[in-house]
């Protein structure tokens, strides 16, 4: 993924501390001071680490949800008594109930790991004092990536929201807004991009705006996006789900717009990324955008790089870079078509700044890296979760006990429910403190309404709101409405069922059902009929 896409059959990669020192051929002399240095013999093929660029990581402990019916636009569905019951409800009460959120962080992290995801979103945190903050750990996150990479915005304050010139003032003092755009399929989603023009020709758009989703776009709405420098957050399996389409992908190839993607949630998206991508590639070639196994590819490294400001640093295996990189085991074929077709049980190697942090076990061995025992789809593996610069509210959690602790808690939703809906009960911890006292952290659930903040912006427009969900009505104790919920399996290879879900899904189009299983290695599926 070097600027000239090199690709090294036989190659290797040297590293000192965080950075590259080196890329070159297998056969090529070692750089200075690299004569006696362990040489690590993978097997596989080495690409950097992948970057997420949309993902509302904390709902990544729920399984797929069954959508009931085809949606027009993001305020549709959010009021259906079916999402309160399986993804708001529960949300709500494990992001407040202190010893489960710990858990839900530590859980969702690892899982972005497993699939070899460096950077991705961040977990929001905020306190009963009144403090907000993002969870540091193992994965880089955007919002706050830590020295020398600017950070990218999320939110926008409300005042941003509602004029575009407003708006258009703050992407010029940004780097980067990753920014939900036309999150439907409907005029009134489209009108969301349209009210993005400011007057004239001048429209709040620049080359720090990210728009995620753009399902909405239309024509020459992609050739707006791109002559103004923005670009294009894709996360097509969310879309199909909930609209049955997603972005006008051939035409935002054509325009040469610059494209990120993201997997969104697993409510309704994929397990992780490596899903997301396998997506992606059948849409690209279903739709016929032009778009080869290399330019997927390029999605989750050098153009999230760029869209992020971070080419330098990250994005591309290169002298001077963040040593940042994931192995697949095995070498043959086209190297950009070999990791589409990658399986969470063949990533056998997975590099955070230097540090090995999962991997199998002679390759972790051989680094000098011990950690957690664990099996992907019957393969073992080792999980490094030790870090001096991680956040105190996951410590020493590992990955084992903190999927106990979901799995019951889980189980048992409506107790829990129970116990919030008592007077001064709200986040009550797992038999210890009270959730009044000073400096108690719980989540910031980003799927919903921030007050002060939007990641949704409520531009004037003429047509229907789709940035906020409609309130429920008689909606009822939130005890009465949550039933006990299975924890979603980290990987897709651990997740027997997810694979008929996903076929079972009434919104998603056959040639996704049919053609996705075989690129996990399994029988094609039969969607349902329409």
């Amino acid at each position: 993924m070097s600027p000239t896409f090199d690709v090294h059959d036989a190659g290797r990669v040297y590293v000192r501390g965080d950075r590259i020192a080196a890329v070159g051929p297998a056969d090529a002399s070692p750089p200075e001071g690299f004569d006696k240095a362990p040489l690590v013999r993978t097997g596989g093929t080495l690409y950097p680490g992948l970057i997420e660029l949309h993902n509302h990581l904390p709902y990544n402990v729920l399984p797929l949800w069954q959508v009931a019916r085809r949606y027009d636009n993001r305020g549709q569905w959010g009021g259906v008594p079916g999402y309160r019951a399986r993804v708001s409800g529960p949300m709500g009460i494990l992001g407040r109930v202190a010893g489960y959120i710990e858990a839900i962080v530590r859980y969702v992290e690892v899982k972005c790991v497993l699939a070899g995801v460096t950077t991705s979103q961040g977990i929001a945190l905020y306190s009963n004092a009144g403090a907000r903050r993002y969870y540091h750990g193992l994965v880089r996150n955007v919002e706050q990536p830590g020295v020398g990479l600017p950070a990218a915005g999320t939110r926008i304050a409300d005042v941003e929201a509602e004029q575009a010139a407003r708006l258009l003032e703050r992407l010029r003092r940004s780097s980067c807004l990753l920014l939900h755009l036309s999150e439907g399929v409907d005029d009134a989603a489209r009108s969301h991009f349209r009210a993005l023009r400011v007057e004239g020709r001048r429209w709040a758009i620049g080359d720090a705006l990210a728009g995620i989703h753009c399902a909405g776009l239309r024509g020459r709405d992609y050739a707006t996006l791109r002559s103004r420098g923005g670009a294009m957050v894709w996360s097509p399996l969310s879309n199909l789900l909930l609209y049955g389409q997603t972005a006008d992908i051939a035409r935002a190839a054509r325009e040469r717009v610059l494209i990120g993607l993201g997997s969104d949630w697993s409510p309704s998206g994929s397990k992780n990324l490596l899903g997301e991508m396998k997506v992606a590639w059948l849409v690209a070639a279903q739709r016929e955008a032009g778009l080869s196994a290399r330019d997927i590819v390029a999605m989750v490294t050098v153009n999230a790089a760029r869209i992020l400001k971070w080419g330098g640093e990250l994005g591309s295996l290169e002298r001077g870079k963040r040593a940042d990189l994931i192995v697949v085991n095995g070498l043959r074929g086209d190297p950009y078509e070999h990791l589409l077709r990658a399986r969470e049980t063949t990533l056998t190697l997975v590099v955070i700044d230097g540090a090995a942090r999962y991997g199998q076990p002679r390759m972790m061995r051989r680094l000098s890296h011990d950690g957690e025992r664990i099996e992907i789809g019957g393969s073992a593996r080792v999980l490094d979760l030790s870090d001096a610069a991680s956040d105190p509210i996951v410590g020493a959690l590992s990955l084992a006990a903190a999927r106990d602790r979901l799995a019951d808690g889980m189980g048992r939703l409506p107790e829990l429910a129970r116990r919030m809906e008592e007077p001064g009960g709200a986040g009550v911890p797992l038999g210890a403190t009270s959730a009044t006292e000073p400096g108690t952290w719980f989540l910031e659930l980003d799927h919903e309404r921030l007050p002060g903040f939007s990641q949704r912006p409520q531009l004037s427009f003429a047509g229907a709101a789709t940035g906020a969900f409609p309130e429920l009505s008689g909606a009822g104790l939130l005890s009465d409405v949550v039933e006990p919920m299975e924890l979603d399996p980290l990987t897709v290879a651990d997740d027997g069922a997810f694979l008929d879900n996903l076929a079972a899904a009434a919104n998603l189009p056959e040639f996704v059902g049919r053609e996705l299983p075989p690129l996990y290695g399994q029988r094609p599926r039969t969607p349902r009929p329409a």
